[in-house]
């Protein structure tokens, strides 16, 4: 009976101080740089779910299993968001969903942290590393951080004349769950 009372409570205990949190559509933004022919454009993610497990205290037991609708890919040029839809970019109709796992979390000093995860867009997962903060905001977190990856990595965009390189700005807003 002892057992079963401290398994319990350990229950209690461990789902309180790792607080779980989902992404919140509205408040957060998923957006990106790239160049083509030497000017920037800028486009946008939206479609944003996932459940993010954090604790500030203990970064190593945060986890963060996020998603964001591909075909939500917005540049404010709907001809070009539709190329970006088909088969040579995102590929949306096979790979509807672009997807983040964290595979580590570490540091947390003044809100500072470290985290790596895989990333997967179509068919490709890769793993990747950037910084991040989380400032606490009205009983959940807003965490932000930039990361630079290649297309080519993932098959995206072929031989076309884009960049290789893009740069990811997440400003996502969790919720308690």
């Amino acid at each position: 009976m002892k057992k079963s009372i401290l398994f319990i409570l350990t229950i209690f205990i461990s789902g309180s101080v790792f607080a779980q949190y989902k992404p919140a559509e509205q408040g957060s933004s998923v957006n990106f740089t790239i160049k083509n022919l030497g000017f920037g454009v800028d486009g946008t993610f939206k479609g944003l779910q996932g459940e993010i497990t954090f604790d500030p205290a203990n970064p190593a037991a945060s986890a963060f299993d996020v998603t964001i609708d591909a075909s939500t890919v917005n540049t404010d040029n709907s001809l070009r968001d539709g190329h970006l839809k088909g088969d040579s970019y995102f590929d949306v109709k096979n790979y509807p969903r672009i997807h983040f796992l964290s595979t580590k979390v570490s540091g947390g000093k003044n809100g500072a942290y470290n985290i790596t995860g895989k990333l997967t867009i179509k068919k490709t997962t890769r793993v990747i590393s950037f910084p991040f903060t989380a400032t606490p905001s009205n009983g959940g977190f807003v965490f932000k951080g930039t990361f630079n990856i290649n297309r080519k990595d993932y098959d995206v965009g072929g031989t076309s004349t884009i960049s290789d390189n893009l740069d990811v700005s997440l400003n996502i807003l969790a919720k308690k769950m």
